[in-house]
């Protein structure tokens, strides 16, 4: 596709009507923000349990002494052979800023429900240094709307975004898409679902303030932040990415 052309003043002239758009939205993001930290606190009475590199824990326990905890929802369920594609790309990103939320007073940490060993095996082999735990056999990604039984999928009982969604159709055999190369079918891989949730620790009680999720995560998928600024955009055609060991380095 032919783009149009210009001379340098005229880009220039376009380029700064832009940046009073470009600085619109910074202002507006900053005052979204601002309403993300007023959102009431929620306290978690709830004792939930996880498996870590270093043994059982509480959701308290995740904080690592500090005030503030990030919990990515990674979509990686007990019957996967491997991580889905898309969470595993958000995570290239994460995975090298986290040491520094760790040193500004926030803990991040993904969640999966996958047992802890295959958690562990997909990182080794991914090479990422973030905290992983899994909430196998627990109740944390259902009470987080990031898990759901058959019975929901089936009867129209998801409850995602915060909105409810229609009961799963099914699609033809064969149809390609990431539970493909995550090895499961279609409405296995689809009863997790990616999201982010904050939690803070005050005087030893654990609030939830805040979750997001579906296109709620695009501000955290940070390759889509820059092909933002790329001559052609995300120039999406379907489920373009794959884990960074599957492309073709030739």
């Amino acid at each position: 596709m032919r783009h149009k052309t210009g001379s340098r003043e005229e880009w220039l002239t376009a380029r700064l009507d832009l940046l009073q758009a470009e600085k619109e939205l910074t202002r507006r993001s900053d005052e979204l923000a601002e309403r993300r930290r007023q959102l009431p606190w929620v306290r978690i009475d709830k004792a939930y349990r996880f498996d870590t590199d270093t043994g059982g824990a509480s959701l308290a326990d995740l904080f690592q002494g500090r005030s503030q905890l990030l919990v990515y929802h990674f979509m990686f369920g007990p019957d996967y052979t491997a991580g889905c594609p898309s969470c595993s790309m958000i995570a290239d990103g994460f995975d090298g800023f986290a040491v520094h939320l760790a040193n500004h007073d926030v803990m991040l940490w993904a969640v999966s429900r996958a047992p802890l060993a295959k958690l562990q095996a997909y990182k080794a082999r991914m090479g990422w240094r973030f905290p992983w735990a899994s909430s196998h056999g627990g109740d944390f990604n259902l009470d987080f709307n990031v898990w759901f039984t058959a019975e929901q999928q089936q009867e129209g009982g998801v409850e995602y975004n915060y909105r409810r969604e229609p009961a799963l159709e099914p699609r033809p055999a064969g149809e390609g898409g990431c539970f493909m190369t995550s090895g499961t079918d279609r409405a296995t891989f689809l009863r997790e679902r990616p999201g982010m949730s904050a939690f803070a620790l005050e005087d030893g009680v654990v609030y939830h303030s805040y979750s997001t999720y579906a296109r709620g995560l695009d501000g955290l998928w940070g390759s889509n932040q820059w092909l933002d600024r790329a001559p052609l955009g995300r120039n999406e055609a379907g489920v373009w990415w794959r884990r960074h060991d599957e492309y073709d380095h030739a």
